[in-house]
């Protein structure tokens, strides 16, 4: 089978995905058949500054998502892993101004597929208006919900474009290219332990498909959060893969807006 049918039919099967166009050297336009999306949740403060200031160093976008009340005196940690400072919304529209992305991840970062549906909807708007209160800019139109514990059910997702743009949650990491009235996003994770060699092999499986979309799920750098990688790690990961033509680096909510 040669490369262009090969190439045909994973297409076929990866959805109605668009390449993403960005301008090159001297007005040529280059293609990028890999997007990476590495998605940092729960708005360690520590973590969340350390992660913007190396996506600075290379002029990138970080995916931050963050839990609306964390921030909050009497917020209570759901399990060992949120026990840390998180940021306030004044470090976030900071961070939002400087080029990140911040995106809600829950009202108090609740497992919504082990509730009603009423209490997980209520606590998702909830969510939402604490966003459009103290975020500067956000619009639920242009927002990605992010699942707590990559969690939602069949009701939820059915009722979740009705509120977002889009929404992520748990499943196959790879994701078909971004494309119009592309409403669910599924990522994967590793944890409790680093998860560095874990990333590595998923980069080089994506690389090695004509063409895809990597959502993986961090949390903190070094010691903080759930499945971490080192801030060493990061740089690194990052300047090896700017270096690679066909990739590009950004948070999901740019590059479904992309699209638009």
């Amino acid at each position: 089978m040669n490369t262009d049918i090969k190439r045909r039919q994973f297409i076929g099967m990866m959805g109605t995905g668009l390449l993403s166009i960005v301008p090159g050297i001297a007005g040529v336009q280059s293609v990028k058949r890999h997007i990476i999306t590495l998605s940092f949740d729960d708005g360690f403060k520590k973590s969340s500054l350390l992660t913007a200031e190396i996506f600075d160093k290379y002029k990138l976008s970080a995916c931050i998502n963050v839990v609306a009340t964390g921030h909050l005196p009497d917020f209570k940690s759901p399990d060992e892993y949120q026990v840390t400072e998180k940021g306030d919304f004044g470090l976030w529209n900071e961070l939002k101004a400087r080029g990140h992305e911040i995106m809600p991840h829950g009202y108090k970062h609740a497992n919504k597929a082990k509730m009603p549906l009423q209490e997980a909807q209520n606590l998702i708007s909830l969510c939402l208006e604490y966003f459009s209160k103290n975020l500067k800019g956000f619009k639920t139109s242009e927002a990605i919900f992010n699942m707590p514990y990559n969690a939602s059910t069949p009701e939820l997702e059915a009722w979740l474009p009705t509120q977002v743009l889009a929404f992520r949650t748990g499943g196959p990491a790879i994701n078909a290219m971004p494309h119009k009235g592309q409403k669910k996003l599924t990522c994967g994770a590793f944890g409790p332990g680093n998860s560095e060699e874990y990333l590595d092999r998923q980069i080089k499986m994506l690389l090695e498909l004509p063409e895809g979309w990597f959502i993986h799920n961090l949390h903190g750098l070094d010691s903080e959060g759930y499945g971490p990688v080192s801030a060493d790690y990061l740089d690194r990961l990052l300047a090896r893969l700017i270096a690679i033509d066909s990739v590009s680096v950004m948070p999901a909510g740019r590059a479904l807006m992309n699209i638009r």
